[in-house]
């Protein structure tokens, strides 16, 4: 069996065993301890999926049994490992008491080679199986397809789109240019009853005034100069399916009381037609302009806001974001490589520092831009800061110390978690703690750990 990276973890205070099976192991990575300590040491460190053990390890200096407390503690830091106890031929009590509490499987000294390599490459076979099918459960669980996060306030964000995306409730979605609306909008799409139809998507920024109306609601052959033939608009077009309004805030005055109709009625009339066009279709609207001031201004009509508010959901700017920045990046960085055929294989740590430290104006389009830009323009494996191009304001100083140490260990835990690729094992051992400060840590903070339709989770 070729090695594919596997560590096999073998807890073992006989030397002379331990040389055994080093030997007779070597198509593996094998990693060695002669007790408890050690081995929770090493199983951190390697993060090893299957362990050999012997049951019977020297007591500790108090007379604590270690073979049982070893399990436990290897149960309880890594609960998908395989453990394989071994056992003299008088012990078969004792192995089935390794069983009961969690090992997978218990193997009689002395060793026989054979019957050990076929229980040790069973244990990873079944590991792999076992992690293929919890991987595909994940898949099963995260249909937001494109929304990549860690951050509190956009895992809530994610909780409302579950919620109203089955209903045909309109929505609008308020942030910044580049913040990941239509993202959104598609990711509301994908889980609604309508997924099977068209999601069609207008910007009404980039339409000019005298063509947004035709555009909308289509037009009648001969209606107007160069109308040659009857044409659908984006409404119509959308039928049974979601229509996306972006930059609504951009609508003309005199269009938005003809959508207001439409919305109202549910019936459009196309440029110089005169028939009434029943259209059933999902809206969802989005602008990065205030409405509200637009309404008090006038330049925004108040029975029209109201009307496409019925949920509205506020999107956070990518520099209000918790652990984001490496995430995302790690995820363009990836994304792009295999676009262009690039051996990048992560960042340099002045780069990560970089990304974290930018305020990031332009958002995730702009960091988008960037690490495109960066992954061709790098000339080795790992990307630099000046690979990224950023210019950093370095003028942004808190001075509560006690605000400043609460959001630096945050943020160290978020950025521990993006860089680690949600392993919390490996998140804790970077952060230098251990495992179950790891968790107080969580709690403290009040970082979930739950999936919520494609937001990004921690794996054990």
């Amino acid at each position: 069996m070729s090695k594919n990276n596997r560590t096999l973890l073998i807890i073992e205070d006989d030397r002379g065993l331990q040389s055994q099976l080093r030997w007779h192991f070597d198509d593996y990575d094998t990693v060695f301890a002669e007790n408890r300590q050690d081995a929770i040491a090493a199983l951190r460190l390697h993060e090893s999926v299957v362990i050999i053990q012997d049951l019977g390890l020297p007591p500790d200096q108090d007379g604590v049994d270690e073979g049982f407390k070893c399990i436990q503690d290897i149960i309880r830091m890594s609960p998908t490992s395989k453990i394989i106890v071994m056992t003299g031929k008088t012990d078969h009590e004792n192995a089935i008491r390794a069983i009961a509490m969690g090992a997978y499987d218990y193997y009689e000294k002395p060793v026989d080679p054979q019957t050990l390599d076929l229980i040790v490459q069973r244990a990873f076979n079944i590991y792999e199986l076992e992690e293929e099918n919890r991987r595909l459960i994940r898949l099963q669980q995260t249909p937001l397809e494109g929304l990549v996060t860690h951050d509190p306030t956009m895992l809530k964000i994610c909780r409302m789109l579950e919620k109203v995306s089955p209903t045909n409730v309109t929505c609008t979605l308020l942030g910044e240019s580049g913040t990941g609306k239509e993202v959104m909008a598609r990711s509301i799409h994908q889980l609604s009853p309508r997924r099977q139809k068209r999601f069609i998507a207008i910007n009404c920024a980039a339409v000019p005034e005298n063509l947004i109306e035709s555009e909308l609601f289509g037009y009648e052959k001969g209606s107007f100069t160069g109308a040659a033939k009857q044409t659908l608009g984006k409404v119509e077009t959308a039928h049974e399916g979601t229509l996306f309004l972006d930059e609504i805030g951009d609508m003309p005055l005199n269009l938005q009381s003809k959508l207001l109709r439409f919305l109202q009625e549910r019936v459009i009339e196309r440029v110089g037609g005169r028939e009434e066009i029943p259209v059933d279709v999902r809206v969802i609207c989005a602008t990065n302009k205030d409405l509200q001031q637009m309404v008090d201004d006038g330049s925004f009509r108040e029975d029209l806001f109201y009307r496409i508010s019925e949920v509205t959901i506020r999107i956070p700017p990518l520099r209000q974001r918790q652990g984001d920045n490496v995430l995302l990046a790690r995820h363009f960085m990836l994304k792009f490589a295999k676009e262009h055929k690039q051996k990048i294989k992560g960042f340099t740590p002045d780069a990560v520092e970089a990304i974290e430290s930018y305020s990031w104006p332009g958002n995730i389009r702009e960091m988008e831009n960037k690490i495109k830009r960066a992954v061709i323009m790098a000339d080795g494996k790992h990307i630099t800061r000046d690979d990224l191009d950023l210019v950093i304001d370095g003028n942004d100083l808190s001075f509560n110390l006690r605000q400043v140490r609460q959001e630096a260990e945050k943020h160290a835990i978020l950025r521990a978690v993006a860089m680690t690729d949600n392993n919390i094992s490996a998140a804790a051992k970077l952060l230098g703690i251990t495992r179950p400060t790891f968790y107080d840590l969580i709690k403290k903070h009040d970082i979930p750990l739950g999936n919520h339709n494609g937001c990004a989770t921690l794996e054990p």
